[in-house]
């Protein structure tokens, strides 16, 4: 499964090529409708059969393009390994990789993005190169799964110190789903003091 959310989310990851508002909207769309169908496919979702017999899709915020931002990135020198906590209370090891600063409706937020000290010390891991963003907002429990959205990168995303984060194309943790499964808690630097009205919604279902 985690596979093939990969997959998809390294087809989608907008870099700093221009393009039209209609071809930014999209390939968010196409993201979106690519997520829903891993979740609706039995050979890949994660739903038991139960959920999948009433299950349509994903639901998504509508596509807003405010939410797709360019950030100055400022990558953490000699970041210090800590253990982030998990659903399962267990925890599991990163390091800040470094800073987003960026902008929303005249606001400034700064977004720490992690990597996982397995894959840092692994480069040459399939996933050696992936960044993680985890987030919480305010519809974090009023309209988006309380337990935060993720986002997940590459290093060759962060272009002259500066990378698109585009939260139309956010995901849920396979916690928001189903039970038993070690989803990461963003920290509380991961705490945006705004409604991100864009991404997946809350899976009610669960």
């Amino acid at each position: 499964m985690k596979a093939v959310l990969m997959s998809i989310i390294g087809c989608f990851i907008c870099c700093t090529t221009l393009y039209s508002q209609d071809d930014l909207y999209k390939q968010a769309q196409k993201y979106q409708n690519s997520l829903s169908e891993v979740y609706q496919n039995p050979e890949t979702s994660i739903l038991s059969k139960k959920q999948l017999k009433g299950f349509h899709g994903l639901a998504f915020y509508p596509i807003n393009l405010k939410f797709r931002v360019s950030a100055t990135f400022t990558k953490t020198l000699d970041a210090i390994p800590f253990d982030m906590a998990l659903s399962s209370g267990r925890t599991r090891e990163y390091v800040m990789y470094g800073i987003a600063k960026f902008e929303i409706e005249g606001k400034v937020f700064a977004l720490p993005i992690y990597q996982n000290t397995y894959y840092r010390d692994h480069p040459e891991h399939k996933y050696g190169q992936s960044l993680f963003l985890p987030f919480t907002d305010y519809t974090s429990g009023d309209g988006s799964y309380g337990g935060g959205r993720y986002i997940d990168m590459e290093q060759s995303d962060i272009i002259n110190n500066t990378v698109t984060i585009d939260f139309n194309k956010n995901y849920n943790p396979y916690c928001a789903y189903s039970t038993g499964y070690n989803c990461p808690i963003p920290p509380t630097e991961n705490d945006l003091t705004i409604r991100i009205e864009a991404g997946v919604k809350e899976f009610e279902m669960h």
